[in-house]
């Protein structure tokens, strides 16, 4: 008897290091391939981040990825998200990228975790912290002591969040990114020397061993940019190489000669900006593509898989000769195989055929999609006047205006105003105008000042005694390229009239939206809409409101394509914005943020052209029709 319960307290005390045994696996990249617990296993990988998508889903979408064939997910982590203030870190409900990455474990999905700090990925500001740009001495992107103090801050607050989800310590983690496509931001920036590039980019790969992160390491460039973006000690895998020649070419270059070979981002879409055609890639291209790759050993990871969307103020923005600022959609759909509502498309179809082809395990079907609904009329009984709100609030006063970063503003809105005892006329000029501005005498709109059409001048007449009010957007900071250094928003530079610099006497009025706007603490600034007083807010930014009622919930689209300008609140959230230049005219409303009874929507419209009563929502979004 005594042996007996011996030999069980020792299966007792046994058991643990047993299954931790089992939990454990291992991931190397040696010989030329990648291995995972000693086998041969190609990486087939997707593209998916988990703040593009509402958590309650993340387990619908990465089994959507597994119907396709993929038996891995990558994800950029986004700092701004997670490091909203210095030193404030969140890391909860959307933002629990730890509790996504659990999730694709318990799916049997491998992880590829690319942390930047860098991330482009059509995010605000490329994922740096708004704030860095207050930061003294701060250079961001380079070999600087206050960059980089800060870049380990948040490497070393990542690792507690993530770390033990490493494959050495028994999790899903199978690579981390190093940096990334530092190799494009090396050809951007010649004005640095190449050895500090260098210098810089092994430091960020330091701080990630440093803080404990011990998975293989990896690079992603395009593959004429290796010489700048590849460092000693990580994979480089090439960005958008078709061409299977070139990249074993080029991957043996800088690898030893020898693979494994891995395309990082196969582009199955391409990313979309308003106020431009929205662009499509073919199903069978992309199949083609598939069919290749798996043909010749080379490893891919789908960028972007599922695309999601970009809620909130989290969309950046690009720019080029015809644009000063080309600001992302808030969808973004990618044109992706799983598409913004997570269906299957044809593009989904055709990659999953060719898949099923070459792997040895079972694929499973897609998951069903999540149930969608259409409400046809919702009600707005409340409209509230902004310029009379935001001029009763306390104003910060300054001789000339400053930048949301100078008011400690991250996104958002601010209203500038300034008085004329006098009369003034001619040219309103504003060239450091970011990004968007609605401009008002008194009230009265006068014109509209836009950095995306480089319209940054109009003429102006302020009687004697009136007040120049001008609205201005921040449409999103910019997230690739060597202006990337350059993302103050609001007037950052003189205002002239008839070539004379207009200071003393500015009002800056910070209207961030970070929240819903309450209309009920906004006093005697609300109407009843349809009254004469609301009717004579047309032209003017308003907020409207209105609630209704569900009996069941379930995805939609709102329909904005006769409205102007603005963004939308539901139940709270901050679904993201909308433009009436398209292409987008609908925006996602995820099901999961209606509920059964009463819901509550608020929207700031910044035209006001049209006053409106109601809107409603569709069951198909419209993503590809322009306007302008």
């Amino acid at each position: 008897m005594k042996k007996k319960i011996i030999y069980l307290l020792l299966l007792m005390l046994l058991m643990p290091l047993c299954l931790m045994a089992q939990s454990k696996s291992t991931f190397e990249i040696k010989d030329g391939h990648f291995y995972r617990n000693g086998k041969v296993t190609p990486i087939l990988s997707g593209e998916m981040h988990y703040a593009r998508i509402p958590h309650q889903y993340w387990r619908h979408r990465l089994q959507m990825m597994k119907g396709m064939g993929l038996n891995t997910v990558a994800t950029y982590v986004f700092w701004n998200l997670h490091e909203p203030e210095p030193g404030k870190w969140d890391f909860t409900g959307d933002k629990n990228l730890a509790e996504y990455i659990r999730i694709a474990g318990e799916e049997g999905m491998m992880v590829i975790l690319r942390p930047g700090p860098y991330v482009c990925a059509e995010w605000e500001f490329g994922g740096y912290p708004w704030w860095l740009q207050n930061v003294k001495g701060m250079e961001i992107r380079r070999d600087n002591a206050e960059f980089l103090k800060y870049t380990k801050m948040y490497i070393d607050r990542l690792y507690k969040e993530v770390g033990d989800l490493q494959c050495t310590k028994g999790g899903p983690i199978i690579m981390v990114q190093c940096e990334n496509e530092f190799g494009s931001y090396v050809a951007q920036r010649k004005d640095i020397p190449l050895e500090e590039h260098r210098a810089y980019n092994a430091k960020i790969k330091q701080q990630l061993a440093d803080a404990g992160f011990n998975v293989p390491l990896f690079t992603s460039d395009g593959s004429w940019l290796f010489e700048g973006g590849t460092t000693r000690g990580a994979l480089p895998t090439a960005n958008g190489e078709s061409d299977i020649e070139n990249l074993k070419k080029v991957v043996n270059q800088y690898h030893d000669g020898k693979g494994p070979y891995m395309v990082a981002e196969f582009y199955p879409g391409w990313l979309s900006h308003w106020a431009e055609p929205f662009p499509q890639v073919s199903a069978s291209q992309i199949a083609r593509q598939t069919e290749a790759y798996l043909k010749n050993d080379v490893s891919f990871n789908v960028y972007m898989v599922h695309g999601g969307t970009n809620f909130g103020f989290t969309s950046g923005a690009n720019y080029d000769k015809k644009r000063d600022i080309q600001p992302d959609l808030t969808s973004y759909d990618y044109d992706a195989p799983i598409s913004e509502a997570g269906w299957v498309t044809p593009k989904y179809d055709s990659i999953r055929t060719v898949i099923k082809k070459y792997v040895n395990y079972a694929v499973p079907e897609a998951p069903a999609p999540i149930p969608v609904i259409e409400i046809p009329s919702i009600k707005l009984d409340k409209v509230a006047d902004v310029l009379g709100y935001a001029e009763k609030m306390k104003s910060v006063v300054n001789d000339t205006p400053l930048t949301f970063e100078q008011l400690n503003q991250g996104n958002g809105y601010v209203l500038y105003t300034r008085h004329f005892n006098q009369p003034i006329s001619g040219t309103l000029e504003i060239p450091g105008l970011r990004d968007y501005a609605v401009v008002y005498v008194d009230g009265e709109k006068a014109g509209v000042l836009n950095r995306n059409t480089q319209t940054y001048s109009m003429e102006i007449d302020v009687p004697f005694n009136a007040t120049l009010q001008i609205l201005v957007e921040n449409m999103g900071r910019i997230n690739y390229g060597s202006e990337i250094v350059h993302n103050t928003k609001g007037i950052i530079s003189p205002v002239t009239i008839a070539g004379k610099e207009i200071t003393g006497g500015w009002n800056m009025y910070p209207l961030p939206m970070s929240e819903v706007p309450d209309l009920g603490k906004l006093g005697n600034n609300v109407y009843a809409n349809g009254s004469v007083k609301a009717a004579k807010l047309k032209d003017c930014p308003v907020l409207y409101e209105g609630t209704f009622t569900l009996k069941e919930t379930g995805d939609t689209f709102i329909d904005m394509e006769q409205w102007g300008k603005g963004i939308i609140f539901i139940n709270g959230i901050n679904i993201g914005r909308y433009w009436q230049v398209g292409p987008q005219q609908t925006l996602y409303i995820p099901g999961v943020w209606l509920k059964k009874g009463e819901n509550k929507i608020v929207i700031f419209e910044q035209l006001n052209a049209e006053p409106k009563a109601e809107v409603g929502t569709v069951k198909v979004p419209v993503l590809m029709k322009l306007n302008n």
